[in-house]
């Protein structure tokens, strides 16, 4: 049996190159294990009970405009910062991504 929860090593390495605070990175990693148990019920129930959409559109309703646009940014900015590190670029590319982050996160839901 493998331990499907439990994050593989470049994914730990992916975020542990954003640019977020140690408890936002515990919140995404508790997300991600929570949504591949998620799938993994999907997956028994498939072809009982209507199949798993159910509890999917149950457990994981539609995000918000301004989750969706975070979870945008954090894709973006892992793979620019991950470009540019260890360049003359990487502070000010750091610095917008940092105020770009502020704005998005004082967006109502």
């Amino acid at each position: 049996m493998t331990d499907s929860i439990t994050p593989p090593p470049e994914l730990l390495d992916k975020w542990d190159n954003l640019p977020l605070s140690t408890q936002e990175i515990f919140v995404i990693a508790a997300r991600w294990g929570a949504d591949q148990e998620l799938e993994a019920c999907c997956h028994e129930v498939q072809g009982m009970y209507g199949g798993g959409s159910w509890l999917r559109a149950a457990r994981r309703p539609k995000p918000s405009l301004k989750e969706e646009a975070l979870k945008g940014f954090y894709t973006i900015a892992g793979i620019v910062l991950d470009e540019y590190y260890g360049t003359k670029f990487y502070e000010e590319y750091k610095k917008v991504a940092d105020t770009v982050l502020r704005a998005l996160e004082q967006l109502d839901d």
